[in-house]
């Protein structure tokens, strides 16, 4: 189990953006987003290799979690027991 969750400058900024594109719409879904993905990404703390091995890098340590049309690749981060999350950005098949 890690300790904790550590969100990149660059995983807050584009969360900003996509939250604001979706309160648009409704403010209402942009907030259970919010919510949604923050009660799934505190679970990586208990299993963080639940999560295939990135399409985005080649290292067995970084992951991509996909939630709702976006992809979160993150680090696990064992020697500080962290997971780091690298960015957020619409999800790509390849």
């Amino acid at each position: 189990m890690l300790d904790k969750i550590v969100r990149s400058s660059e995983f807050k900024d584009n969360l900003s953006k996509i939250l604001l594109y979706i309160a648009k719409d409704s403010k209402n879904r942009a907030n259970s987003f919010k919510n949604s993905l923050k009660k799934e990404l505190d679970e990586l703390t208990f299993m963080p290799l639940k999560y295939r091995q990135s399409i985005y890098f080649n290292q067995e340590n970084i992951r991509d979690f996909i939630f709702k049309g976006y992809c979160i690749p993150y680090v696990i981060d064992e020697i500080n027991e962290r997971v780091i999350l690298l960015d957020i950005i619409k999800w790509e098949k390849r």
